[in-house]
């Protein structure tokens, strides 16, 4: 790979600073990172001030290296590795990015730099005359399938020709870019083929209607006779059980050393028969109560939710002392395992912090928690993100006004979670009287 140095010194600036917007942006983007993880912020915040200057120059550099707390090495490593940073000045209308990978240079890319030398600069990097446009070759774009093409800041243009692009580039030079249409150039559908399509011509048909014949039309019904009917025919009777042979059967095995010769016995019928009714008796109580069979699955632990998956916790609304201790086994289970409680995570991000603000929305009442995962719809990394905003009693959530419920949807983006997971009445059950006044409500245990 060539090497990537900063602009000469002539032409960095002195210093680099946000515009508000961006300033704003950029503070909320870091604060999107768990603590102690800010730093992997570096290349967004280097996006965002090349895209408000152009390129990235050693002020901005050292600008993002201070907010994040990097060594200015660090920075500069990430900006001289990724070739999206541009580290000289570009065209303030286009920065013509022409792909040079194969597909394309097979297609004319050559002949698009010759273009690109004489409408702009002889050199790549380099400006032209008014310091309006300037170009680079590239690596793949990512549209081999409409070679040749270039890349106009984050639009392609593709399947072009020597003249197409003389136009896009007097267009751009003339403040006009945004008069020309993005993608292929030619008259075709994003990446079909030319002219239209080869394949899938004919009209959409069911796999039945294509590949399953119809069926034969009914047999005409001949009449005996118009005064005589004819009488119905009798039904056929059923097949009778083939007779037991004993053609295949060696000649040292008896019906006594081997009785599955003769079948079953009506013992083993009525066994048999038992047993099915006791499965299906123990498969319908689990549906009733809405509790897995442990009978049949010793493991189960009912359904969980994904956020207790991924934390690795205890299904949501199952009360700790439920679970066995640190070091125990899971009783039933076929092999041992150590059932570990979930822990806090003390480094959770504020979800006000994700959205710009420095303060929870509720003052967090006195006392113990209510355990909050009771509420259907609530497992623990939700529990802790609604924590975080200041709610921590059943009753709170029971309380929470029209304007209150969009404030919490609007901080942890689940837009209309609260209706329909029934948040309200679940809670106001719950802060009345507990699980046992949930479970005469509700007719279930709560989660």
């Amino acid at each position: 790979m060539v090497a990537r140095r900063l602009a000469d010194e002539s032409v960095q600036p002195a210093a680099f600073v946000f515009n508000n917007e961006n300033a704003t942006w950029a503070d909320w983007k870091i604060g999107l990172y768990p603590t102690g993880r800010q730093q992997s912020a570096v290349i967004p915040l280097l996006m965002r001030a090349q895209e408000q200057d152009g390129w990235v120059s050693r002020a901005s550099i050292e600008k993002v290296a201070d907010m994040l707390g990097m060594a200015y090495i660090r920075v500069l490593e990430v900006a001289t590795f990724y070739t999206q940073f541009q580290l000289q000045p570009v065209g303030t209308r286009a920065h013509v990015q022409v792909c040079g990978t194969t597909p394309c240079m097979l297609r004319g890319a050559e002949r698009l730099i010759e273009v690109c030398k004489g409408k702009i600069h002889h050199e790549p990097h380099h400006l032209s005359a008014d310091g309006t446009m300037s170009w680079e070759e590239v690596e793949c774009a990512g549209a081999c399938v409409n070679a040749p093409m270039v890349t106009i800041f984050k639009d392609t243009y593709e399947d072009l020709s020597e003249d197409r692009l003389v136009e896009i580039i007097d267009a751009f030079a003339a403040g006009n870019g945004h008069t020309i249409k993005a993608g292929t150039q030619i008259d075709r559908l994003n990446a079909a083929p030319e002219g239209g399509r080869v394949v899938l011509l004919e009209e959409a048909t069911t796999y039945r209607e294509k590949f399953v014949p119809p069926p034969a039309p009914p047999e005409a019904t001949v009449a005996a006779s118009p005064a005589a009917p004819a009488a119905p025919a009798a039904p056929a009777s059923p097949a009778a059980p083939p007779a037991p042979t004993t053609a295949a059967r060696p000649k040292d095995v008896t019906e006594e050393s081997a009785p599955a010769i003769k079948g079953p016995s009506a013992d083993a019928k009525v066994s048999e028969a038992k047993a099915e009714d006791e499965r299906k008796a123990a498969d319908t109580s689990a549906k009733a109560d809405g509790e897995p069979n442990k009978a049949m699955r010793p493991e189960a632990t009912g359904a969980e939710s994904d956020a207790a998956k991924i934390d690795g916790g205890k299904a949501p609304g199952k009360n700790a002392a439920s679970a066995p201790a640190d070091g125990a086994t899971a009783t039933g289970a076929k092999k041992s395992r150590t059932i570990i409680a979930p822990k806090a995570n003390p480094k959770e991000v504020n979800p006000i912090a994700e959205k710009g603000g420095d303060a929870p929305l509720f003052v967090t009442p006195e006392g113990t928690a209510d355990d909050l995962k009771l509420i259907s719809g609530v497992g623990p990394v939700l529990e802790r993100r609604i924590n975080a905003l200041g709610i921590t009693k059943w009753s709170q959530v029971a309380a929470l006004t029209p304007e209150q419920i969009d404030l919490v949807e609007g901080s942890l983006n689940f837009k209309g979670r609260v209706a329909r997971d029934n948040w309200l009445a679940q809670a106001e059950v719950l802060a009345r009287g507990g699980e046992e006044e949930y479970t005469r409500v509700f007719g279930k245990k709560p989660r």
